[in-house]
């Protein structure tokens, strides 16, 4: 990347801010007759996402693992939007025939997909080099993380190539470093930032973007120490991202790569010219000059 995420001169957020304020589009039920799908939202980041997008009225389809938790879910989002409209799937991303399931019973069901969040995803713990952990927990990382994204994207693309919809994917800002002892993660992470490109090129209807959520304490997340020190950031962070980066306002990121931590508004207003001169936020090398 020309600039690396860490180091764009904008300010960084922690939590919801003034650019990408949920409320308006609460009020205004600005997703009204919007069919939105998300991979696993059985909890933490996709539970909230679902929340946002059914508290402006979008239609949700809830897609995780296990049924238990998919009930729990509806539950809470029917408990706060009462009169929300909800449907759900179990399915395991890595499983081609149950994402097909899921998402043709969506489109059976309501007609179209307008927004597709794949988030279901898995993180490695950063304890050893890959040649000393079990190559089978490695290679499930790469499995879920690129798998798991592709297999929606595969399914759920033509559907969205219909309504000239959303397409995005929970990312890392970890997709631009090299840490020891995380290369599953973080080779999983930057491969589907990559995938994210090659989806602006083959389906150029559908707005793609590789979203990094922040630094949130999931229960993924708890299971490694080593980054609980960066974990600052609120669930409400990367819902209220991506409500507003499905909005319209900011379909000039589609097939690149965009932060909850950066303030969109200021990101548009100092660089968008830029980014979009440079075809920067996407992943290439860097060529030193002569």
């Amino acid at each position: 990347m020309s600039v690396p995420p860490e180091d764009l001169p904008v300010t960084h957020h922690h939590d919801v801010y003034p650019a990408i304020d949920p409320i308006a589009h609460f009020q205004n039920q600005t997703y009204k007759g919007k069919v939105v799908l998300i991979t696993g939202s059985s909890r933490g980041i996709g539970q909230e996402v679902a929340l946002f997008y059914a508290r402006a009225g979008a239609t949700v389809v809830l897609v995780a693992r296990q049924q238990s938790t998919l009930d729990a879910v509806r539950d809470v989002i029917v408990k706060e939007v009462p009169t929300a409209t909800l449907a759900s799937f179990v399915a395991d991303v890595t499983k081609t025939t149950q994402v097909q399931a899921a998402v043709e019973g969506a489109v059976k069901k309501f007609g179209k997909l307008d927004i597709v969040l794949a988030n279901a995803g898995t993180i490695n713990e950063m304890k050893k080099p890959f040649t000393e952990n079990d190559p089978d927990e490695w290679w499930n990382t790469i499995e879920v993380n690129v798998r798991g994204v592709y297999n929606v994207a595969h399914y759920a693309l033509p559907h969205l190539d219909k309504t000239s919809g959303y397409f995005l994917i929970t990312s890392s800002v970890a997709a631009q470093f090299r840490f020891p002892n995380s290369s599953a993660y973080q080779l999983s992470k930057h491969a589907v930032g990559r995938l994210n490109e090659f989806i602006k090129l083959e389906h150029p209807k559908v707005k793609t973007i590789a979203v990094h959520p922040g630094g949130i304490m999931t229960k993924l997340a708890d299971l490694v120490p080593e980054i609980h020190q960066l974990l600052v950031d609120t669930l409400q962070l990367p819902a209220a991202t991506i409500l507003q980066l499905t909005s319209g306002k900011y379909d000039w990121f589609s097939g690149r790569f965009v932060s909850s931590n950066w303030d969109l508004g200021e990101v548009e207003s100092q660089f968008k010219e830029k980014i979009l001169a440079e075809d920067a936020l996407v992943s290439r090398l860097a060529i030193p000059q002569a």
